[in-house]
């Protein structure tokens, strides 16, 4: 039993970590746990949760964000704009794509730096990384 609990919090941290800019493949190890006979829902509810958690953490961290510390490290007036543009265009519902592998950090680090709707794009972030893992979830049924 107390391997299970460990793989459950393995899962909790992969899928917590993927969402971040560090280069970890939750599907992967979600799959695996899968194969290996892990309880299917409480799999997809962990992975949900911990990469959802980590998408909120962008969030916040854009929320954080100064545009002199992002012209500091190189980024661009033109992008900082494009960026701007695309938020105001499309608001929260970008949040549906933070589940996209590099580019969805930086739209849910993007949508707290331009301070749109907390409540909203936190709900479509556990929308969008749910359907993600639900996917993978039946990929591996």
């Amino acid at each position: 039993m107390l391997e299970f609990e460990i793989g459950y919090l393995g899962l909790f941290i992969t899928c917590f970590l993927a969402a971040t800019i560090l280069p970890i493949t939750s599907e992967l190890f979600l799959g695996s746990m899968l194969a290996y006979g892990y309880d299917l829902t409480t799999c997809l509810i962990i992975a949900t949760i911990g990469n959802t958690l980590g998408g909120w953490l962008n969030y916040l961290i854009g929320m954080a964000g100064n545009p002199n510390w992002l012209k500091k490290i190189g980024v661009k007036q033109e992008q900082i704009s494009r960026w701007e543009e695309k938020i105001k265009r499309y608001g929260s519902l970008l949040a549906l794509l933070s589940w996209l592998p590099f580019v969805g950090d930086v739209i849910a680090v993007a949508l707290g730096f331009f301070r749109v709707n907390w409540l909203v794009s936190f709900a479509y972030i556990l929308i969008g990384k749910f359907l993600r893992y639900l996917f993978v979830v039946i990929f591996f049924l």
